[in-house]
């Protein structure tokens, strides 16, 4: 009984997430440049989008899309972040492996990685995707509030944890791919452009983005 309680509570949360805060918005939190890597502008270089504007409206309530250059080698990273304030029921973010097969790709692997970052560990899911030539490898995960999520229980959980305190679930997808023939090399290249990212933004947005939250002291 107490557990339903407990659940009934977090159902009908009222406050969204950020309220009483400065707003969350994506363009100011993450920078244009940041260690080897800085924006590449009306780039020819397509980065899918699965969802109509509508239904990315509906979804989201920001959304985010850039491709950056290594002033290294020249390798290239598309970066796709859509945030929602209100991440209950249907306006849930669609996962990739759903959302790229729609748009005519095939996914050839599905698995789960831990991306290290000098703050800790992201747990994230890595595609190996492919549309005629263009073969596209794929890192994302999901947060809630400040928490990464990695399957539906882990999202209740964090849903419940944000109703307790009346707050409406906010959510944010975190995309990250590359056009790249060796999925090896296209992951190791992603993990470090997130961990490069995540020592540029401040320990809000880190948590924020990637569920990086410092351990209590």
């Amino acid at each position: 009984m107490g557990l339903a309680a407990i659940v009934g509570i977090a159902s009908r949360p009222s406050t969204k997430a950020d309220d009483g805060k400065p707003r969350y918005v994506l363009e100011a939190a993450i920078p244009k440049k940041f260690g080897d890597w800085s924006e590449l502008p009306q780039t020819g270089v397509q980065v899918v989008n699965p969802q109509t504007k509508e239904l990315l409206d509906k979804i989201y309530s920001q959304t985010l899309t850039r491709t950056y250059v290594s002033s290294g080698d020249g390798y290239r990273i598309m970066l796709s972040l859509a945030y929602g304030d209100d991440q209950r029921g249907a306006l849930q973010a669609h996962k990739p492996e759903v959302c790229y097969p729609a748009q005519g790709f095939t996914v050839h692997s599905n698995s789960n990685a831990e991306l290290a970052t000098p703050f800790g560990s992201i747990p994230a899911n890595q595609l190996s995707t492919s549309l005629g030539q263009r073969k596209e490898p794929v890192t994302y995960w999901f947060t809630i509030g400040n928490t990464t999520v990695k399957n539906r229980l882990d999202k209740r959980l964090a849903e419940i944890r944000l109703g307790l305190t009346g707050q409406v679930p906010d959510g944010l997808l975190f995309r990250v791919s590359s056009l790249d023939e060796t999925p090896t090399r296209a992951f190791e290249r992603q993990t470090a452009f997130v961990s490069d990212l995540m020592r540029a933004v401040s320990p809000e947005d880190r948590a924020k983005l990637g569920g990086l939250v410092p351990a209590p002291q």
